[in-house]
């Protein structure tokens, strides 16, 4: 089997572009150590050394920081093929709790491993740098969902961006996904109540836009909802027309 059928980050990249085989040696070096971590497992806290990232190779994890009152604000949501730990690569100390959705394979690499991403595959390192800005404008079109509309809207936001995510990293993925999110988690997530997510979703239901079974999601009337949300799938599509071309 090929490293990019069997690594969802290569995957994921490769969307982008076709990664050059000094792009794959290094990605193969960042996932080299893999670590499982069970369900609601702590992989660190904040305030802690902040030394290593990680490649999420299975499973679903969320960024989170608590308030002084022990309210929870879920920052970000982790799946395979995404880098955990690009927010915090300015610090010394990490910034939030990672905690594990589900079970769970993590590849840790140390941040200094990036210096070697860095001086050899400058195409990779044009196309982590364009994905953690474009993460920056997610969170913008993200805190503006959750700021001005409607608990149902922001489910629906939240679904259509999740499935585009996914989408990206694993070509099986159509119009359906599984969410390892239980309702607290989802509230925590859209700033909600657990009542209001719980009314919204059935909401979505009996107006036949999506459809959920045993933990799974199926969007029915994609572009319906997209409408309702005013989204627009920011992971699809990036310009790579200025990056440096590849080393082959």
């Amino acid at each position: 089997m090929s490293e990019a059928a069997k690594s969802c980050l290569i995957q994921k990249l490769s969307h982008y572009v076709t990664l050059d085989q000094t792009s794959l040696e290094n990605l193969a070096e960042l996932e080299r150590d893999e670590r499982i971590f069970k369900r609601q497992d702590e992989v660190y806290q904040g305030g802690e050394r902040n030394a290593n990232l990680y490649v999420v190779k299975r499973g679903w994890l969320y960024s989170y920081t608590d308030l002084m009152d022990g309210r929870r604000q879920i920052v970000e949501i982790h799946h395979p093929g995404d880098i955990v730990g690009f927010p915090d690569i300015a610090f010394h100390e990490t910034t939030t709790v990672l905690r594990a959705a589900e079970d769970v394979c993590l590849c840790p690499f140390p941040k200094v491993a990036l210096k070697k991403v860095f001086r050899d595959a400058q195409q990779l390192s044009a196309l982590l740098f364009t994905l953690s800005i474009r993460n920056q404008v997610i969170l913008i079109d993200f805190l503006r969902a959750m700021g001005r509309m409607s608990a149902r809207e922001r489910i629906a936001y939240l679904v259509l961006d999740m499935l585009a995510r996914l989408r990206i990293a694993n070509k099986s993925v159509t119009d359906t996904f599984n969410l390892p999110l239980n309702q607290t988690e989802i509230s925590d997530i859209l700033g909600l109540t657990n009542v209001y997510v719980s009314r919204s979703f059935t909401a979505l239901e009996k107006e036949g836009l999506i459809e959920r079974y045993n933990g799974t999601i199926r969007i029915l009337q994609e572009a319906r909802l997209a409408e309702m949300c005013d989204f627009f799938d920011r992971h699809s599509d990036l310009d790579t027309a200025w990056f440096p071309a590849s080393n082959t």
